[in-house]
């Protein structure tokens, strides 16, 4: 049963949705590292066993998630990329159980550096070659700053269009709050395709 805090964040409710995704030892992507909040959740289920892939371009991401992990002791099962999440496939070769996508820009950093519609396509279609069966990817989609729409519209049109026969894709957002609250899609790879 989903509880009502859960129904305040996107962040909180997509963690409620991923419970029974991730187990322990799996290999993971947190393709928009931010702060680290996410990466830390990540390392956190998938044990000492599994991996994090953690992409973020800014220096000060990598910084500041790595402070968070070595605060929790989770730095050794995590793998922090100074790089565009458009080129996940140039350092994740596994099948991965999760990947998750916070699309926007880095909180309390410079709102001018933010995803684009072009990179963050790319990253999706090369996260979906390497989701394993019943793996998910998670897009919570922010479009309140200058190009959010754009990028917001891309994915959207995108995801649409994925054959059902292969993929699951939920959409989910809420529809009484102000100023521009985020989308949260969901996307799960069926079967080997």
């Amino acid at each position: 049963m989903i509880k009502a805090k859960y129904l305040t964040k996107v962040t909180d409710l997509n963690k409620v949705l991923l419970e029974d995704v991730i187990s322990e030892g799996d290999t993971v992507i947190d393709a928009t590292m931010g702060n680290g909040y996410d990466t830390k959740y990540l390392a956190q289920k998938v044990g000492e066993n599994g991996v994090v892939y953690s992409f973020d371009v800014q220096e000060e991401a990598i910084k500041s998630t790595k402070k968070r992990l070595e605060k929790e002791n989770l730095l050794n099962r995590v793998n922090l990329v100074l790089d565009g999440h458009e080129n996940i496939d140039i350092y994740v070769k596994d099948e991965v159980s999760c990947v998750l996508f916070n699309l926007g820009y880095l909180p309390r950093a410079k709102h001018q550096i933010i995803t684009k519609p072009d990179t963050t396509l790319k990253a999706i279609k090369k996260s979906l070659n390497l989701l394993k069966p019943h793996g998910v990817i998670s897009i919570a989609i922010y479009t309140g700053h200058e190009g959010g729409m754009d990028e917001c519209n891309a994915v959207f049109d995108y995801v649409s269009k994925l054959d059902q026969s292969n993929f699951n894709v939920l959409n989910c957002n809420f529809v009484n709050q102000v100023n521009n609250p985020p989308r949260l899609i969901l996307i799960e790879k069926k079967k080997e395709y």
